[in-house]
């Protein structure tokens, strides 16, 4: 097999306010993979407009991701910051794969039933070829691994599939070329920690979301002290007391949502906080909650505001690692180019 130099890559999509599970699922994953690997962070706003977007807001949410990436620890002088659209490599790639992916393999993708509901007819084509964009997102890098959420992970599969039949289409032009074995890496997901999912605050069932028409269900990276203590205090629970182990919050979605969130701000385990909260009432543990995530929050929420006040920095920002991105994907581009057959100007 051919060996690829790691890397990672993510992407966060511009829609509405970023909250806590946004945090708590992706960034923080994503300020910690920075030890360990080279990592580009995207911005996708090419994502954002499968469904309508009012262009000044798209703007303005573009720039809260990066200021959230920033605020929370990427350090865009060592990784790649940038917002997909200044890329033009990512949409090429994605026509090629439209042209691998199979309608059958798009049709299972679960979350387009999700998204487009009742009325599918009238959903965009870009929702429902999203996860080939998803896939030459990834690809585009030959990025070895992805940190992502339990939602993505039949995207993330997809992902995988279109780069193995990619490599076996074209397997004899691949060796041809001198390109090795495969062209492109199988990815790898990274699912890990003890909030990968972080449920809404008045619904345990529901994921947390920026759509959700009660801004008491999510806590925003943008709410400040008095609103993440309050938000938190009116979180729903039920009447009983924490148990003292992790398997009895089976059956008590709001209570392992409420220690999932402590546990993953406290960068603890479930059983770890129920041997210090266990046989606890809500009424002791909830202040206890809204402390630690005050403390966690509230200096992010004061830079993102700090770095909010100046564009011009923030697109800067995305700028140059545009560049940088761009710098890692044309070449993976223009050697797709040679192994499909296109005549090539290399004007990258």
């Amino acid at each position: 097999m051919t060996a690829f130099e790691p890397r990672v890559f993510s992407g966060v999509q511009p829609t509405g306010n970023l909250h806590l599970g946004n945090y708590l699922g992706a960034i923080t994953r994503f300020v910690a993979l920075q030890d360990e690997y080279p990592c580009v962070y995207c911005v996708v706003d090419m994502h954002a407009i499968t469904v309508w977007q009012e262009p000044t807001e798209l703007t303005n949410a573009i720039r809260s991701v990066t200021a959230a990436f920033i605020a929370a620890g990427i350090d865009p002088d060592k990784h790649v910051i940038f917002n997909q659209s200044q890329v033009h490599q990512h949409a090429e790639l994605a026509w090629v794969f439209n042209c691998v992916a199979r309608m059958g393999w798009l049709n299972r993708m679960t979350q387009f039933k999700e998204k487009a509901g009742k009325d599918k007819e009238n959903a965009s084509v870009g929702l429902f070829a999203y996860p080939t964009l998803m896939a030459a997102d990834i690809l585009a890098y030959k990025a070895t691994h992805v940190p992502v959420g339990e939602d993505q992970k039949q995207h993330l599969e997809l992902t995988r599939n279109i780069a193995q039949k990619f490599n076996h289409d074209f397997a004899g032009r691949i060796a041809e070329l001198g390109h090795g074995e495969e062209y492109f890496p199988v990815t790898e997901p990274i699912i890990q920690g003890p909030a990968t999912r972080v449920m809404s605050l008045r619904d345990g069932s529901k994921k947390m979301s920026k759509s959700d028409a009660s801004d008491y269900s999510r806590i925003n990276l943008t709410d400040d002290r008095d609103t993440i203590a309050t938000k938190i205090r009116k979180a729903k629970t039920d009447p009983e007391p924490l148990p003292s182990e992790a398997k009895g919050l089976e059956g008590r979605a709001e209570a392992d949502n409420l220690v999932g969130i402590y546990a993953a701000l406290s960068e603890k385990s479930r059983d770890a906080v129920l041997a210090e909260f266990g046989g606890a009432p809500f009424a002791t543990f909830k202040p206890a909650l809204a402390e630690l995530a005050v403390e966690k929050l509230a200096p992010m929420n004061g830079e993102m505001r700090r770095l909010l006040a100046d564009p011009g920095h923030l697109d800067a920002v995305l700028a140059r690692g545009a560049d940088q991105a761009a710098e890692i994907a044309a070449p993976v581009i223009d050697g797709v180019r040679d192994i499909v057959g296109f005549v090539s100007s290399r004007r990258s």
